[in-house]
Formats: C-alpha cells, sequence, structure tokens
C-alpha cells in the first residue's frame, strides 16, 4: 500500500489509548494482516521493535507501552464487539497472544463507543467484549455522557496522575480460559520439584489470566521487603519456576503465562515506583509480579493478574489465602510496587464446587490520539525473525 509519503511506507490508521495504568495502540481489525507470521511482523513494524528504545515505532520502551489492542466486529453471538490483545517484546522480535491485559481491556469499551462499534447509551453502556486471547466474554459498563464515554471523575488510580471517570469490568466468564479449569490441577496447592531451587509451593488459578501464586520466601526473597525490584538472581529464580509450572500444567514455557504473582501478608513497605509508602494496614495482601519475556518488575499490577490473584485468595487453602488478611468484605486490596489496586470479588465455595459470582475492579480509561501511522514498507515481509506465543 503507498500512502502520500510514496511507496517505501505503508498508512495505517491508529488510535492510542491509556487503560488503568497501561498505554495501547488500538487498530482496527480490517487493518491488521490475517496470518499469524504477517500480523507478528507488522505489529513489530508498529511498534519499532526489537530496540530497547523503540525510538523508530510507537512502542513507549517498557512493558506497560508496548501493548496493542485489535478490534472488529463481533464473532460470536450475544458479543458487541471482537478484541485481541497483543505484548509487543521491546529487546526481542517477539509478539505474545497468550495473554489477556485488564487495564487495556478497560480501554476497549470506550474505544467501541468513541468509534461507533457500540451505540453510547446514558448514563452507563455495557460492553460485551469477546477476547480472542481467552476465547471469552468481558463485560465492560463505560460511563456515558452526551453520546461519548465520560472523562472526567473521581477515581483516582495509584500509577496514574489524577483521577478520572469509573470504568467497571467483571471477569465471571473467563474462568477456566487457558487449561478448562479454574483450578488447572484440581488442587488449592502444588509442591513442585525444581532443578536449581529445591520443592516449592505454589497455587495455580485460572481465570482472566492463567497465574500461580508464591511466597516470596520460596524464592529466597525478604517477605519484609515485597514489593521491590528484583535482582539478576531473583528473575532466574522466577523464571525457573514459572518453566516448571507450565509443564505441571501442560502449557507451553518461555510465554507470558502463566504469570508468576509474588505474595506476602500485608506490611509496612516503601514505594518502588514514586516516592511515599503503603501502610500495612491499607492493604490485604502484598504482591508484585515479575512479567515479560525477558522478566522483569511490572511496575504496577496487571489488571488481568489482580483478578486471578483476588479469586485465589477467596479460595481456603491457597497460598494467597494463607498469606492475606481474612475477607472483611468484596474488596481485596493488593498492595503493588505502585500502591494499591482493589479488587471486587465474590467466591462461594461448597466442598469442591467453586462458584464466581463476583470478580472485576475499577479503572479509568481515555482516548490519547487518534490519526495515522507511517510503517516502514521494508519491514512488513514476514521471516525476519518474528517470534509469536
Amino acid at each position: 500500500m503507498s500512502s502520500a509519503y510514496g511507496t517505501e511506507m505503508t498508512a495505517v490508521p491508529c488510535t492510542i489509548m491509556r487503560g488503568g495504568t497501561s498505554k495501547a495502540v488500538f487498530l482496527p481489525e480490517s487493518a491488521v494482516p490475517a496470518g499469524e507470521a504477517e500480523r507478528a511482523q507488522f505489529l513489530l513494524a508498529l511498534m519499532g521493535s526489537p530496540d530497547p528504545r523503540q525510538i523508530d515505532g510507537l512502542g513507549g520502551a517498557d512493558l506497560l507501552t508496548s501493548k496493542v489492542a485489535i478490534v472488529g466486529a463481533p464473532s460470536v453471538p450475544g458479543a458487541d464487539i471482537d478484541y485481541t490483545f497483543a505484548q509487543v517484546g521491546t529487546h526481542t522480535a517477539q509478539v505474545h497472544f497468550d495473554m489477556l491485559c485488564g487495564n487495556i481491556s478497560a480501554a476497549v469499551g470506550v474505544y467501541a463507543i468513541e468509534k461507533g462499534l457500540v451505540a453510547a447509551v446514558e448514563p452507563w453502556t455495557q460492553v460485551r467484549i469477546y477476547n480472542h486471547n481467552t476465547r471469552t466474554v468481558l463485560l465492560s459498563d463505560v460511563p456515558v455522557v452526551a453520546g461519548h464515554a465520560a472523562v472526567e471523575g473521581d477515581l483516582a488510580i495509584d500509577g496514574v496522575p489524577g483521577t478520572g471517570a469509573r470504568v467497571r469490568m467483571d471477569y465471571r466468564l473467563t474462568a477456566g480460559s487457558t487449561t478448562g479449569r479454574l483450578l488447572p490441577t484440581g488442587n488449592v496447592q502444588d509442591r513442585l520439584q525444581v532443578d536449581g531451587l529445591g520443592t516449592v509451593t505454589v497455587s495455580i488459578v485460572d481465570i482472566a489470566n492463567l497465574c500461580f501464586m508464591v511466597r516470596a520466601e520460596e524464592l529466597g526473597l525478604d517477605p519484609a521487603r515485597l514489593p521491590s525490584a528484583p535482582d539478576e538472581e531473583a528473575l532466574r529464580r522466577t523464571d525457573l519456576l514459572q518453566r516448571a509450572v507450565a509443564r505441571h500444567v501442560g502449557v507451553p514455557e518461555g510465554r507470558l503465562t502463566p504469570i508468576p504473582i509474588l505474595v506476602a501478608a500485608p506490611h509496612q513497605y516503601p514505594l518502588v515506583v514514586g516516592t511515599g509508602e503503603v501502610s500495612a494496614d491499607a492493604m490485604d495482601i502484598a504482591a508484585q509480579v515479575n512479567g515479560g519475556q525477558p522478566l522483569t518488575l511490572h511496575k504496577a499490577f496487571p489488571g488481568a493478574a489482580s483478578v486471578t490473584l483476588a479469586v485465589g485468595a477467596r479460595i481456603p487453602g491457597t497460598v494467597a489465602y494463607e498469606v492475606a488478611r481474612p475477607a472483611q468484605d468484596a474488596l481485596l486490596r493488593i498492595g503493588h510496587p505502585s500502591g494499591r489496586m482493589e479488587v471486587e470479588v465474590e467466591v462461594r465455595v461448597a466442598g469442591r464446587e467453586i462458584e464466581i459470582v463476583r470478580a472485576g475492579y475499577l479503572r479509568t480509561a481515555r482516548l490519547l490520539l487518534d490519526g495515522t501511522t507511517y510503517l516502514r514498507a521494508a519491514r512488513l515481509t514476514p521471516g525476519v525473525g518474528a517470534r509469536v506465543s
């Protein structure tokens, strides 16, 4: 495709949106190649990867800003739109489709309303989002003012300056999205023998994203220093454990999932990102995610993984249940590197039967830019080292 700038570049319509503590490039499905290899190469060119600075693309040189949302017409009955999430590598030529980004998901309903894909209904419009990554439906309630998604509001999110309008996300329909079971092994805890680590106890939970919870001390970390910026040894240990969990549940190694969630009991700690402290009374559990490939500290907390952690913390016997403060209400307050995050969760457990009644959170989201981006046509040919997971 040629553009006003000649045949060496390809013009692509795009939108940049913030969702929660993340930022992504949104693309219409019609603008993105359908083939897996072609799509991966396209997204690498779009974001300017691999390059730690992503200087020749739209990526933000960070795990939280090297994200893409592809949105199109619904492909299943009962959905309003389709949504595919892609996590694009910064240092590597890798594109991950094996997980869902909850923060970016909070912007999908806003995008659908602003693009006229879903009719705006005041004061709230519910958008039923079919997510191709998990093959499940997400529910997003978007506030609407004068025919547009509301921007201004009183909701503050740690890791995002100021306040904004409340977008409510509900993931109760996503249980077992990767493995077919909320508890993939049928156990609330699994003891794994891991070369280089010994015996490690984890709880594996599959809702929103496939994750596992592990106590900080199981990885040789001081729980009183969680969350903290991990050193190379901590990342190495996390990687070994992540691969062992993947083998244990029968999913490929070296992907973003299963997502490692390190947990500790509530305690006071200094923020890893920003200044100030979080008090023990302000949280029910302390946690951090060492995510991405290569693994690095997630600077806030992944939205979808927060749901997985919250549900896990309400199932008696899990690692998260044992370290979290006993439930007082329907909120689980997670202390993370940038502050706190609250998740609304209600789980009913009767013997081995587990019912997810509620599993979601509030986020803010808004449109940042709408226009055209230009990709170097020479970079769109597959087979230049792109890897897909």
